[in-house]
């Protein structure tokens, strides 16, 4: 410990590690002190310059520990088939950007600087429809697009997948996994060389996937089975499975990897699983007219699960220790996708038939504002600007 400014350094160095959305500066201020105190001691300044050095020192840590506040919308209209671009400071939409046909599942490279979304050709079909009334579906649309968030552009669209519709990129950033209702498969893509490298058995209608934050295991939704599929990336296989509520549509594991949440559209139940063995242990079944549980997000803690309803048109708050309903709000018709802000001060959800985007407070789940966006938003990813600072990779993919 070393006095200087009048405080003791070893406060600074020992600063506890930053919440979601801090900028961690610990090292970069040591760095800053030590490197002024040499030179000030070198040159054998004092006073008023030692002053005016301290005061530059606690500025610069002031304003590096400030919350996180600039980030980007990325919304995914199926019916319109483009992405509406929303500024999350000034909660306006700043551009919107063609995509191609049926876009829906989106998620960012671990850096943002790319955004990976599901295309689709093949004409849209509610539960029980007979698909032989149906139009052909045109197989030419289908593929992931890839698109730049530093131009706002569409780079190229990667084919070998049919009628995708959710993905998760793995924490590498190297490869993405697929659901792929037609093939009933888990199609996973080599995102350095653009290519499919496996397809993997998960059950009918798979919808929902999600990698664990070591990017060891895949879990893969099946609506037809009622099942999660277990997917050991390392070998790309599947490795087991578990039951669901009827006709699963998310998955979303928790940060520290140790739970995972399913939301079962039919049966209105969101299931609580212990990943380490891959179990089911518990669920909190939702109430209200026509509610549908459809995508979650949850906290950076994991202690708080955000849940869109469907049909139901809300937004629901769930503490996850106590497995209970904390609060609920109206957010549009039928809701479907769902993310946080980086600083988790709000929750943004698509409300495909009101072609609107609703942004919510965490702390007092009061609405405070709607945009209207393209035709059909389905999908939501938000990507802080200075993601790409703090990305964290794994040696698997």
């Amino acid at each position: 410990m070393f006095q200087f400014c009048d405080v003791p350094m070893i406060v600074v160095a020992e600063v506890a590690s930053p919440a979601p959305g801090i900028v961690d500066i610990r090292a970069t201020l040591a760095s800053m002190i030590k490197s002024g105190v040499k030179a000030i001691s070198a040159t054998g300044i004092t006073g008023n310059l030692i002053g005016v050095f301290c005061a530059l020192i606690f500025f610069t840590a002031g304003v590096m520990a400030q919350p996180t506040n600039s980030y980007r919308i990325y919304v995914t209209n199926e019916l319109s088939g483009d992405l509406s671009i929303i500024d999350g400071q000034t909660r306006g939409v700043i551009a919107t950007v063609p995509l191609g046909k049926r876009p829906r599942g989106i998620q960012a490279s671990p850096d943002g600087k790319r955004l990976y979304i599901a295309l689709s050709g093949s004409p849209i079909a509610g539960p029980g429809v007979d698909e032989s009334t149906l139009p052909p579906a045109d197989k030419s649309a289908d593929g992931i697009g890839v698109f730049d968030t530093t131009s706002n552009r569409l780079l190229t669209v990667i084919k070998g997948v049919s009628d995708p519709e959710q993905l998760a990129v793995s924490p590498n950033g190297a490869r993405l996994y697929v659901a792929s209702e037609d093939e009933a498969l888990a199609v996973v893509f080599d995102l350095r060389r653009g290519e499919r490298i496996a397809g993997i058995p998960v059950g009918g209608q798979p919808e929902g996937v999600a990698i664990s934050p070591d990017g060891r295991i895949a879990y893969m939704t099946s609506e037809t089975d009622s099942q999660v599929s277990v997917i050991d990336t390392r070998r790309n296989k599947r490795v087991g499975q578990f039951p669901s509520g009827a006709r699963p549509r998310s998955v979303v594991f928790a940060a520290d990897g140790k739970q995972a949440f399913v939301s079962s559209e039919n049966d209105g139940r969101i299931a609580f699983v212990a990943t380490r063995d891959h179990r089911p242990t518990g669920s909190v079944q939702l109430v209200g007219e026509s509610v549908r549980p459809m995508g979650l997000a949850v906290s950076h803690d994991g202690r708080t699960l955000f849940v869109v309803t469907g049909r139901g048109g809300t937004l629901v708050k769930l503490d996850v220790a106590t497995a209970t309903v904390r609060e609920t709000v109206a957010v549009g018709k039928r809701p479907w996708g769902v993310a946080l802000s980086p600083d988790e001060r709000q929750v943004v959800t698509a409300n495909g038939p009101s072609n609107d985007v609703t942004i919510v407070d965490v702390q007092t789940m009061q609405v405070v504002q709607k945009l209207t966006v393209g035709r059909g938003p389905w999908g939501v990813a938000v990507v802080p600007s200075d993601l790409h600072e703090s990305v964290r990779r794994t040696d698997v993919p």
